[in-house]
């Protein structure tokens, strides 16, 4: 061979050394040597491979003479003339090639996640190395992926650049999918009544969010349990596995209503038997209102104490400063309505009625004595016990003044005797009088008095329409100016004086005002007709001056005897 010919294959050796460097070729394991593992692949050095890339511990790939194994060329020659192999790139090279295939075709590959590093986590694919972004490990955050580590499970490949040997994977799209065909198979079979179990998935104010496997129900917060749940996190907690039914499900919408509570009995049945009303029993109270409290008779059942029965004397008081959250309390059954699952309860009953206790203390006419609470503008409010007051009505504060000018004799603080007038329990009132610790001075002026008898006035006040008087023992009456006399031109209110006295004929005595109406017209005509009887007739050709002359000398004779 010539010269030249030899240097033309030792090129064309070179070129040909130079293209399979980078690339993966089969070659046979000729020999272990200490580390390293020796391979020809068919050149005139043969190949070494670090023995540590057939793995080690009981994952250590055992090699024997003869074996075939791939492996990837990256260099032709080293210093020692040796060909530098790798086991390990060899088998990546293979792994991007079966990748590359099943990324065109949107198929899932298996592989494992092994390491953490920042924003995600290291995925092997059977040799490649895959990044798993943190936001793509599952459909909801996850906190510990140490269970998912280490374990070899599908993915999806987002993205590949074999350039930067970057892969991107995604193990939440395969969820995602997995979950489709689990939600439209379960879906299609769902119906109403279905016992189903699920998972916790999220917590609000109005109830939980059940993953049912593909598909999510609203556990509503009045469906988790029969007794009164405040938020659903006092009885459920994400993550939680539990049993519910589904009551009601909306085909079109997808919207699925569940709930837990009708998995068990319901303790609403034949409550009324259970609580008669009247009967008294212990309860704790679960929540307060503005309206009330409400009160647990057993797991489930709970009835209402209306603010209006929670205290015989405490009005218009907040339910709050009467009985506390939790507080064991006694009470008794106003109602029962199983219908509407309401219960009436009474909270004051189970105590003394504080109306009942002074009524049999204090009856009608019993005099009493305690501190002015209040003044009001209809009357007087008076302490009687440490929770009741009594009231004196403006009307009933004085005999001779009127209600408005007497209460300005009273002050709060002012300790006042008075009389029970009247003690209306259903109505819890007390109604007093301080006017009737004395006698009533126009029933005492008026004995002997009664309509159509004659007294003797005396004139306190002169008027336009008439004149005051006070007949008897300082009863007070009045005289209208139609009344002074039976001749008009006599009705002058003005021909009279105060202290004047002046006969008159009582007309009408009215209670509620408590004056007399009188008449001096009444009695003139009254006298004019005794005399016509007295002295004269039809038929005696007597005037009516000669009569009344005659009458009046009578009397005047009468009077002087």
């Amino acid at each position: 061979m010539t010269t030249e010919n030899f240097a033309d294959l030792l090129e064309e050796s070179f070129a040909l050394n130079s293209m399979l460097e980078g690339s993966v070729v089969t070659g046979t394991v000729l020999r272990v040597d200490g580390d390293a593992v020796l391979v020809d692949v068919g050149m005139k050095s043969e190949g070494r491979i670090p023995l540590k890339e057939f793995g080690v511990g009981a994952d250590a790939q055992v090699v024997t003479l003869g074996d075939r194994i791939d492996v990837f060329i990256e260099r032709y020659e080293d210093r020692d003339g040796m060909i530098r192999l790798s086991r390990e790139k060899a088998r990546r090279e293979e792994a991007w090639i079966q990748l590359e295939k099943l990324f065109e075709k949107q198929e899932r590959v298996t592989g494992t996640i092994f390491g953490r590093v920042k924003g995600g986590f290291i995925v092997d694919l059977n040799g490649a190395v895959a990044f798993l972004p943190g936001s793509q490990v599952d459909i909801r955050p996850v906190r510990d992926v140490t269970p998912l580590m280490n374990m070899p499970q599908p993915f999806q490949i987002l993205k590949m650049d074999r350039s930067r040997n970057n892969i991107v994977v995604s193990r939440r799209a395969v969820l995602e999918e997995t979950r489709a065909e689990a939600r439209s198979e379960l879906i299609g079979q769902l119906k109403e009544g279905d016992v189903l179990e699920g998972m916790v998935k999220n917590i609000t104010d109005y109830g939980a969010f059940v993953d049912l496997g593909g598909v999510d129900g609203l556990l509503h917060v009045t469906d988790i349990a029969w007794k009164r749940i405040n938020h659903p996190s006092e009885a459920l907690q994400v993550g939680e596995t539990v049993k519910v039914q589904v009551i009601r499900f909306n085909a079109e919408t997808q919207r699925i209503s569940l709930g837990m509570k009708q998995l068990e009995s319901d303790p609403w049945e034949g409550v009324g038997a259970k609580y008669p009303v009247g009967e008294k029993l212990k309860g704790r109270v679960t929540n307060i209102t503005d309206y009330g409290a409400f009160v647990e008779l057993e797991a489930g059942v709970e009835g209402l104490v209306h603010v209006s029965e929670m205290s015989w004397t405490k009005k218009n008081v907040h339910p709050g400063k009467i009985v506390s959250t939790s507080q064991e309390v006694e009470v008794m059954v106003l109602d029962v309505d199983p219908d509407k699952r309401r219960i009436s309860l009474g909270l004051k009953q189970c105590g003394d009625n504080p109306w009942d206790s002074f009524l049999t203390t204090h009856a009608a006419g019993t005099e009493v004595e305690g501190e002015i609470k209040n003044i009001t503008e209809f009357g007087l409010f008076i302490g009687l016990t440490e929770e009741i007051d009594g009231m004196v009505h403006l009307s009933d504060l004085s005999w001779d003044q009127s209600g408005e000018d007497a209460i300005k004799a009273f002050k709060k603080g002012d300790m006042v005797k008075a009389k029970v007038l009247d003690v209306d329990v259903a109505k819890e009132r007390i109604s007093l009088g301080i006017k009737q610790l004395t006698k009533d001075p126009f029933e005492e002026g008026m004995a002997g008095l009664k309509r159509g008898t004659v007294v003797t006035c005396t004139i306190t006040a002169i008027t336009e329409g008439g004149i005051e008087v006070t007949a008897g023992d300082g009863v007070p009456g009045f005289i209208r100016k139609a009344e002074l006399s039976r001749e008009r031109s006599e009705q002058r209110p003005d021909r009279f004086a105060v202290g004047e006295k002046v006969d008159a004929k009582i007309m009408q005595i009215d209670a509620n005002s408590r004056k007399l109406s009188l008449s001096v017209k009444a009695l003139e005509v009254q006298e004019e007709k005794q005399a016509m009887n007295d002295y004269g007739s039809s038929n005696s050709g007597a005037s009516l001056g000669d009569i009344l002359g005659a009458a009046l000398q009578e009397k005047k004779a009468s009077t002087d005897d």
